[in-house]
């Protein structure tokens, strides 16, 4: 085929990069117009806070994170469900999640930050998982993930691969919170840093081409946030059973609750704010 000295076959020029969209694989056409943020119109969570051993929450975080975030520094773990649905960047699909985030403390020569790490994040689809691992940092893995069940008065989810459990969570007790202090829920939310760690392997190995930590914001609206109580199960898995992500899992079994602080079901919309999203120095 005869090439034109663009580069492309002759009569059809190779295109070139827009700086107003966003690539993604394969790179040689746009993904979408740059934008602050997209929402997600049907947000439906359920999560449970509990504290865990300062030391196994350690072994968690990444260089430059402390454990605990100000002011009090204590070793918080947060798993959480959330059932996403009416994306507006699916065409109003939509994917369930299950996530483990730590309280923690970034301190770098330029940031210092205190919020939440986000140690894993299970979906159940595929594009959501390669855009938050690769433009916002975000460590996503597969697993399939149940809708919101009901059990005995209680609304549980849980995430497996391969028949093969990862984890369950579990809430209930639950009381809606008045409308002052849901306004206050979700003003602590929306204050609230999400942080993360974008790593790409170099080519060959070992060693990394990047690596560097991520500050993610959102912006969400709750019409109903109720409180209650709640507990996590972490399942122990082998290689034969999860063999890429059996290592995480079991370090994540290791976060015993010492004490449960809290659980909480809510529903409402989010915007989250790709666009703001940032590396951490």
């Amino acid at each position: 085929m005869r090439r034109s000295p663009e580069g492309g076959a002759m009569g059809q020029p190779r295109p070139r990069p827009d700086p107003e969209l966003h690539y993604t694989m394969p790179p040689i056409v746009g993904h979408r117009p740059a934008s602050e943020g997209t929402w997600y119109r049907d947000v439906t969570t359920i999560g449970v806070t509990y504290l865990a051993p300062a030391d196994k929450v350690a072994r968690l975080l990444p260089d430059g994170f402390e454990v605990g975030a100000e002011p009090l520094h204590e070793p918080l773990v947060s798993v959480f469900y959330s059932r996403n649905r009416g994306v507006d960047w699916l065409a109003g699909g939509g994917y369930n999640l299950v996530g483990v985030n730590v309280a923690a403390t970034f301190h770098g020569e330029v940031d210092h930050v205190s919020g939440s790490y986000c140690v894993i994040m299970w979906e159940d689809r595929t594009e959501p998982i390669l855009g938050g691992r690769e433009q916002a940092g975000i460590p996503k893995v597969y697993a399939d993930i149940t809708d919101l069940m009901q059990r005995d008065g209680h609304l549980l989810a849980r995430a497996s691969l391969n028949g093969h459990p990862i984890v369950e969570v579990e809430v209930w007790d639950l009381q809606p919170l008045p409308p002052a202090e849901t306004a206050a829920y979700q003003e602590r939310a929306r204050r609230g840093n999400w942080m993360g760690y974008r790593y790409i392997p170099r080519l060959g190995g070992p060693g990394a081409e990047l690596a560097q930590p991520t500050l993610y914001p959102s912006e969400p609206e709750y019409d109903l946030v109720q409180t209650g109580q709640g507990r996590v199960r972490f399942f122990p898995s082998t290689f034969a059973d999860n063999p890429t992500q059996h290592a995480i899992i079991n370090l994540l079994c290791e976060l015993e609750p010492l004490e449960y602080r809290g659980a909480y079901y809510s529903h409402g919309r989010s915007r989250l704010l790709v666009g703001r999203v940032r590396a951490l120095r």
